[in-house]
């Protein structure tokens, strides 16, 4: 089974530079979208043999998730059911035979860190939701996470310490979310490569390299048995961020 999750940084600006070519090449059986900075209606995009569940933010052209799916869920959710968090589109949650997969853009804690509080608030309020899952059944979380968890994960740790994405309390939170028995599937399977996710538009940080990794693939420890592979597609342009995979195997019953 593949799974893809990428932030298009804008769904009607990423198709005008191929993104339904790009769609149809990585072939995965999940694809969630963060950042698709939609309302309804304003672009019809579909597939054959996917299904497609679509999250808005009440503001106009900001956030946005989505998820195209070949297989049928049983149940589909959005956001996480606290009315603080649950206007921005962040959230959907598909609940399917043997887990749940949630694709989830975190928020950013922006300039100055004028929004760490809410970040704060956030992450415990979306780890116990995540928790309540796995309490039922596997969870597969994946999207924009926007932390560089280590140092290994983004080019200059030193100088951007107290940057959005790298305090210490943003790590500690991810940290935490390890701690109560998720794993990092990319970090699981190559503890010390150095691979990057997103880059910023300025500065030709893509074309220098000057990375964060900060878009993950993360599943309740007990699927760890189940992680054949996990990819960082570099190569794929079209957002600032690239697209991540997560290839895993059935669980022999």
């Amino acid at each position: 089974m593949r799974l893809i999750s990428w932030n298009v940084n804008g769904l009607r600006a990423c198709e005008g530079k191929g993104f339904s070519e790009v769609f149809k090449s990585l072939d995965a059986d999940f694809f969630c979208l963060q950042e698709t900075k939609m309302q309804a209606g304003q672009l019809d995009l579909q597939f054959e043999g996917y299904e497609s569940y679509w999250n808005y933010a009440d503001k106009k052209g900001y956030s946005g998730t989505a998820v195209f799916t070949r297989l049928k869920p049983l149940k589909v959710t959005y956001g996480i059911g606290i009315d603080e968090h649950d206007h921005e589109g962040r959230v959907i949650t598909l609940e399917m035979n043997t887990f749940f997969l949630v694709t989830v853009y975190v928020p950013n804690s922006q300039d100055e860190l004028k929004r760490l509080d809410y970040r704060m608030r956030w992450e415990d309020d979306f780890l116990s939701y995540i928790k309540r899952l796995d309490a039922i059944k596997p969870v597969i979380v994946c999207g924009d996470l926007n932390v560089a968890h280590k140092e290994i994960d983004l080019k200059n740790p030193k100088t951007n310490r107290r940057n959005p994405g790298f305090t210490d309390e943003e790590r500690e939170k991810f940290s935490q979310w390890l701690d109560s028995g998720f794993t990092d599937t990319f970090r699981f399977l190559y503890p010390e490569q150095v691979t990057y996710s997103w880059w910023s538009y300025r500065f030709r940080a893509r074309e220098k390299n000057t990375g964060w990794r900060i878009d993950y693939f993360v599943v309740s420890s007990r699927m760890n048995d189940q992680i054949a592979d996990a990819k960082i597609h570099t190569e794929i342009m079209g957002s600032d961020h690239c697209p991540v995979e997560l290839e895993l195997q059935e669980k022999n019953s």
